[in-house]
């Protein structure tokens, strides 16, 4: 019984943490842009290698 004295204000305490930070990602913008963060995962942006032009130039 004596261990409800200990948790019940730990699990207060780690749930206004949580809220804080849930506010915290809300005031930063982080779910501004949910669309465009679901669309970008299906755009390639990666470069594709350069092709030497040069036979003797060293790779960089």
């Amino acid at each position: 019984m004596n261990i409800l004295l200990l948790l019940a204000p730990f699990s207060v305490v780690l749930g206004l943490i949580a809220v804080a930070a849930f506010v915290w990602t809300l005031r930063s913008g982080q779910y501004d842009d949910i669309s465009g963060s679901a669309e970008r995962i299906l755009l390639d942006e990666a470069d594709p290698l350069p092709t030497p032009t040069d036979p003797e130039s060293p790779p960089t």
